[in-house]
């Protein structure tokens, strides 16, 4: 049966190190992503004077309908944050070439980089001091942006190509993902097309995305597929204009972050379940005020049903279209980006008013 990568007891010494240092870096990036597509968001509403589309709660069940509107001062990004280096093999379906590489010759080509004729070539690297900046200038490209292990190196991180198009057949994808729960034994159309069509929805609903999904969110969920043959921890970022939030795939399963906006007499319920004190909540965890309610950042994180895992015993079984993949797991209020000594509160939302 295939795993979704080594886990971290099966590594050696010198891989389980490297794989610290990814999860280190890792923390850097959510703080960053969340930053950006959120917070950078919010503030463009405030800038073009227009209210900001808080995500209904419902938004977030499983499953659940995404209004199509696209707002253009929304974030939009996709970013692959990959464990190891990828081989030259996988260009056939994620493509990423010399032409599209971070060097000074293509962003001057492509004019992406507003301060290209100062480019150093170490800024893509993750450690650099501007790695963030190189980053921010390139995540409104078209496509994704690729973040991988340098070749020439076993622990460095870079930036090593943008405008990456990811270009496995969505019914590849669902082939695969079927075979390991066990819904086909070879074949995606073995059992009908009718059955092959639920199980490409079935693809995405495992994603925490809508089958009608646009091409970011449909890219990142096919990526997300794809790299689950490699043995290192791959992380698929991905925030749209639609979805207004920021959605994470990783080793773990799927996570959405959206800002809400909490009543302000709840603040000091919140405040105690955090063990600290109002002020402090205010000022760690609250992005902005709206009249009577605080603006602040939701992580809701989801399980798999037993629907959504491998089969006992790897036998066969029929897939249910109407039985959920996923189930709300937990629900954090977090803290503002770069906050350091503050922890995710437990807060449920999502049914509260059910």
């Amino acid at each position: 049966m295939i795993e979704f990568c080594k886990k971290r007891e099966c590594l050696s010494r010198e891989d389980r190190l490297r794989r610290s240092y990814y999860e280190v870096l890792r923390d850097e990036l959510d703080q960053f992503v969340i930053g950006y597509s959120l917070v950078g968001s919010y503030n463009n509403f405030l800038r073009m004077k227009i209210p900001y589309p808080f995500v209904e709660l419902r938004e977030l069940k499983p499953r659940a309908r995404i209004p199509s509107t696209e707002f253009e001062a929304q974030n939009s990004f996709l970013i692959i944050f990959c464990e190891d280096a990828i081989d030259d093999r996988h260009k056939k379906y994620i493509r990423y070439f010399d032409a599209n590489k971070t060097t000074k010759t293509n962003l001057l080509h492509h004019k992406y980089f507003p301060n290209v004729e100062n480019f150093n070539r170490n800024i893509k690297y993750f450690e650099t001091d501007q790695f963030f900046a190189l980053l921010r200038s390139l995540l409104p490209v078209d496509y994704a942006l690729l973040i991988q292990r340098s070749r020439q190196t076993r622990i460095q991180y870079a930036l090593t190509h943008f405008h990456v198009r990811v270009d496995w057949p969505i019914a590849d994808a669902s082939e695969d993902l079927a075979r390991y729960l066990r819904y086909i034994s070879k074949d995606l159309y073995e059992k009908g097309d009718k059955y092959a069509e639920d199980l490409q929805k079935k693809l995405f609903e495992y994603y925490g995305v809508p089958v009608m999904a646009g091409g970011r969110r449909t890219a990142a969920a096919v990526a997300a597929q794809y790299f689950r043959q490699f043995d290192g921890i791959t992380t698929v970022y991905v925030a749209s204009s639609e979805s207004r939030g920021l959605l994470r795939m990783d080793e773990k399963g799927v996570s959405k972050a959206v800002l809400v906006e909490i009543p302000d007499d709840r603040v000091k319920s919140l405040a105690e379940l955090g063990g600290i004190s109002r002020n402090s909540f205010t000022k760690n965890y609250v992005v902005a005020r709206q009249r009577k309610n605080v603006v602040c950042i939701l992580n809701v994180r989801y399980d798999y049903t037993s629907h959504a895992l491998p089969s006992e015993g790897g036998r066969l079984r029929e897939v249910k279209p109407d039985a959920n993949w996923l189930t709300v797991a937990e629900e954090h209020i977090w803290p503002k980006p770069a906050v350091l000594h503050r922890a995710p509160i437990p807060y449920k939302m999502i049914y509260a008013t059910d």
